[in-house]
């Protein structure tokens, strides 16, 4: 029987590291349900897994299938304690096909740092029936080990780019560019558009003042009650939260 050898144990762990994850085109996902749904959508190079798991899933298809110990999981694994399967896939295609915010809301996040916020946002805009989402160069990476962990598979049906987003948005100046601040209308009150864009900005510092320029209509989401003295602001993942879910409340879904 094969076994997860050294050299695979140390490629597995170099994709830990966006540099190596560039060159190799492929990324980490971990556990069964994660490795599972992103075989529906991504060409898998290398599955590792217990025996046991793999007799159970005998679907399970990949260039390279490996039974691996427990202990060979875990000097592979990012995680605390070890998964039962480990599986490398190819970076999907993440090109815009066709932007068309005159009919599709796009979630546009400026500089957003921490993988966990990251993954959690890429749920949500698969949650919302949100196809695109569109960052700075400057937002953590997609296929970071964590943010994939986070993002729950989602990233194989949301398709994350990277681009100058300020030199982006000045092409669609004319069209709703939405933002959240503490200045801005009531979110359950302001007039919402079933299209267009929604930007997040960084845990810290928020949107930065190049795409803030940009936004035509600022948005507030107020805490309850409203003259209660509470914390300074949401976190970024629970605001985009809230946004789109007002947004899919008030104009519904609007898919191609």
């Amino acid at each position: 029987m094969m076994s997860l050898s050294k050299s695979k144990i140390k490629y597995i762990k170099s994709l830990h590291e966006k540099k190596n994850r560039d060159e190799q085109n492929t990324f980490v996902a971990e556990g069964t349900k994660l490795v599972l749904d992103l075989l529906g959508s991504c060409r898998c190079q290398l599955i590792a897994a217990l025996p046991s798991l793999l007799l159970a899933h005998p679907e399970l298809k990949a260039e390279e299938i490996i039974p691996a110990d427990e202990n060979e999981l875990k000097k592979a694994t990012l995680l605390k304690t070890a998964p039962q399967i480990i599986g490398v896939f190819y970076r999907p295609s993440q090109e815009i096909e066709e932007i068309d915010p005159y009919n599709q809301l796009y979630l546009l996040l400026d500089g957003i740092q921490d993988p966990g916020n990251m993954g959690a946002i890429v749920r949500i805009a698969d949650w919302f029936g949100i196809d695109y989402i569109i960052c700075s160069y400057d937002t953590v990476d997609i296929f970071n080990p964590k943010t994939i962990q986070a993002s729950m598979g989602a990233v194989a049906r949301v398709k994350v780019l990277y681009t100058d987003i300020a030199s982006f948005l000045q092409q669609y100046a004319h069209l709703p560019i939405y933002g959240t601040f503490l200045e801005g209308d009531d979110i359950y009150s302001a007039a919402l558009s079933n299209h267009g864009f929604i930007v997040m900005g960084n845990e810290g510092r928020g949107i930065g003042s190049a795409t803030k320029k940009l936004i035509n209509k600022k948005l507030f989401i107020p805490n309850f009650p409203i003259e209660r003295v509470t914390s300074e602001s949401l976190n970024v993942a629970v605001a985009t939260g809230i946004t789109c879910a007002e947004f899919r409340r008030r104009v519904g879904i609007s898919i191609k």
